[in-house]
């Protein structure tokens, strides 16, 4: 069968290609046409576009590559329609996903599926619409999403697990722990490690790394600091803003340094959830510059209780969360020191890693959703 995948960013040219690998197990004869990213051409994809011409974030940087972004959804409806796959698969990237769905949907009956939900639960809540009308199935890897999908607005989920608990698990099969060999591979030294995780973009790097490092200084005659590098930043940018202190930054090795992390500080996103299937305590910090207006604006826009996947998936504070204002250098240290061994916070932040595991399920994400698609789009053949 034809399979026409859309992802746009790395994570979802991960996710994607991993998906499409248990598609082909269930299917000698799938075929893949895309857009995404290299792990998805490795599968066998055949690319119309890279998601690197896509992957635009903020409304000025989308409002400039506007044109790019039109012809490209243009062509790639026009490639849909040609092509006429047997299924079409949206993976994140909702602001592009849910219009093209809804131009396919008005020219034919090609099954649609989202893979990785928006997060609506979020922000743009009134995008649910667009999933009613014009998406067939959604495969959601966040077990809260299903009373917000089914529970709220009566719109059909199917939770199939979450593929970061795979690649964790992937890794550590793949890795077993070795601290000596870390260490003098990394240029470290004897001291435990504590992990800092700034954030992928320059601006999370400008506004959260000096005062990660600040709240840690203190503790570095017992604990070496080790930053996680974010690929595109060059070292430089990290100098910048390191300013003289004795971290190292370790390139293209996230999973390596929480392995032998004894804490970690983090910023909001997929890493707070890497973080925890590790099995390192965090403290969550998100620095925004103009705090009351972010505040504000996480109040009125962001409707989430929590701001890290831990906290939401676990539904209670498990790991705390300094955002804005709140993230002081003085308040960082104190949670940092309350998760360190022996520390006050450690044990309950560790059973409170253990509910979350629990509601995440076991792995098998990617061959869940694969199965899942196969057994619709039967049926659909089927019915028609």
């Amino acid at each position: 069968m034809r399979y026409y995948l859309i992802a746009g960013e790395a994570s979802g040219d991960l996710h994607a290609s991993r998906l499409m690998g248990e598609l082909r197990r269930g299917d000698a004869r799938a075929e893949f046409r895309c857009i995404g990213g290299d792990l998805m051409r490795e599968q066998g994809g055949t690319l119309l576009r890279h998601y690197s011409q896509l992957a635009y974030m903020g409304v000025v940087p989308v409002l400039m590559h506007l044109p790019t972004i039109l012809r490209t959804m243009k062509e790639c409806l026009g490639d849909i329609l040609h092509w006429h796959p047997d299924a079409l698969i949206l993976v994140d990237y909702p602001g592009f996903n849910l219009e093209i769905a809804q131009r396919i949907k008005k020219h034919c009956d090609i099954p649609v599926f989202y893979y990785i939900a928006p997060k609506l639960w979020a922000w743009k809540e009134y995008r649910i619409k667009y999933i009613r009308r014009y998406v067939d199935s959604v495969f959601s890897i966040l077990p809260f999403e299903v009373p917000f999908f089914e529970g709220k607005h009566h719109c059909p989920v199917n939770y199939v697990g979450n593929p970061t608990v795979d690649e964790v698990a992937a890794y550590l099969a793949a890795n077993p722990a070795d601290p000596e060999a870390f260490r003098l591979e990394s240029g470290l030294d004897q001291r435990p490690v504590i992990a800092l995780l700034a954030g992928s973009r320059r601006q999370e790097i400008a506004d959260n790394l000096p005062r990660m490092l600040r709240a840690a200084q203190p503790l570095t005659g017992d604990y070496q600091l080790v930053v996680a590098g974010a690929p595109g930043i060059e070292p430089d940018f990290y100098r910048r803003y390191a300013k003289g202190s004795p971290a190292h930054v370790l390139y293209g090795q996230t999973y390596r340094i929480l392995q032998h992390s004894q804490a970690a500080l983090v910023t909001s996103g997929t890493a707070t959830l890497e973080t925890a299937l590790f099995g390192v305590p965090q403290v969550v910090c998100y620095y925004m510059k103009a705090g009351w207006l972010a505040n504000l604006g996480r109040r009125v826009i962001i409707k989430a209780p929590y701001i890290s996947l831990v906290n939401l998936i676990a539904d209670r504070e498990v790991v705390p969360e300094l955002v804005a204002a709140r993230m002081t250098v003085t308040r960082v240290r104190q949670h940092l020191l309350s998760i360190l061994p022996d520390g006050s916070s450690r044990g309950l932040m560790l059973e409170g890693y253990a509910l979350m595991s629990a509601r995440l399920g076991a792995p098998g994400a990617p061959a869940r959703a694969a199965s899942a698609m196969l057994r619709l789009i039967a049926r659909q053949r089927k019915e028609s």
